[in-house]
């Protein structure tokens, strides 16, 4: 097999496996511009809506408290983001650039609960918002720290920001504390803005998983008023029946958000999606 044809086979699988993961959304588009004469449950499906129409946009703007739901959403992503990213940075910077004893414990201990789903411990940690009054029913800030605190740290952040650090040299540092600079001082001045493609990568991760999260709004909101927009969004499958163009209208926008900011940390992601695989 010659370099043509593996480059020809390798492109074939890559565009085929594209084609698998985008059809789904692409479906979704689909309902979402059909119009209320359509069905969309035929046998067999059409795929192309004979009449598009933008009415479900519009309607789901006007079903549900869309702008409120689309706010919550933005604080609480906003927030996670930038704890996720603060908190991450200041514990990776410890295991990658001190000398401490049971340093590499702590990080094996960190990084084991990476296999641990969040199913598994959702109820104790529901508890502790419980016990802590951090819910909805208390104040309407009780609810946004209940809602952001639980994912504000994570092991694969701490893994891919110590992962980052190490890849600095150590003479930065040390021309630093030669220059009269802190330990705090070297890791807000020196070592963080060398990280910050690194910074971008850990955001846009943790704003795709903040912004989509469902299961823990779920279970924390009880105050409609707080709702996120994916649990907002699911409020409008009834007991009895659903509007499935709504739905997946309504699915459509809220992924805008997520490709805008995307967008916006493309440059940076780009430069800094391969930091995690520096050997540490």
């Amino acid at each position: 097999m010659n370099r043509h044809t593996k480059g020809f086979l390798s492109h074939l699988i890559l565009i085929t496996v594209s084609i698998l993961s985008i059809f789904p959304f692409l479906w979704l588009v689909s309902t979402a511009l059909k119009g209320q004469a359509e069905n969309i449950f035929q046998y067999p499906p059409e795929f192309m809506p004979k009449f598009p129409t933008f009415e479900n946009f519009v309607g789901v703007w006007h079903q549900i408290d869309f702008v409120g739901y689309f706010i919550n959403s933005l604080i609480v992503a906003g927030f996670t983001v930038v704890l996720n990213v603060i908190f991450s940075a200041l514990a990776a910077y410890p295991l990658a650039r001190m000398n401490f004893k049971g340093k590499n414990l702590i990080f094996y201990l960190i990084l084991a609960t990476i296999m641990v789903p969040f199913q598994a411990i959702m109820l104790p940690i529901y508890l502790i918002v419980l016990k802590l009054n951090m819910i909805d029913s208390v104040s309407h800030f009780a609810g946004y720290v209940g809602l952001i605190l639980p994912f504000a740290v994570n092991a694969f952040g701490i893994f891919l920001m110590r992962q980052a650090f190490m890849a600095i040299p150590k003479e930065l540092e040390e021309a630093a504390f030669a220059d009269g600079c802190n330990i705090f001082q070297i890791w807000w001045k020196i070592l963080l803005p060398c990280v910050a493609p690194t910074c971008a990568v850990l955001a846009v991760f943790t704003f795709i998983g903040s912004w989509g999260e469902f299961l823990w709004p779920s279970i924390v909101l009880t105050d409609k008023s707080l709702y996120t927009l994916p649990v907002g969004i699911n409020d409008l499958q009834g007991m009895f029946s659903a509007n499935w163009r709504y739905i997946a209208a309504g699915s459509i926008i809220s992924v805008i958000p997520i490709l805008i900011f995307f967008l916006a940390m493309q440059r940076y992601f780009i430069a800094g999606h391969n930091d995690g695989a520096v050997k540490g």
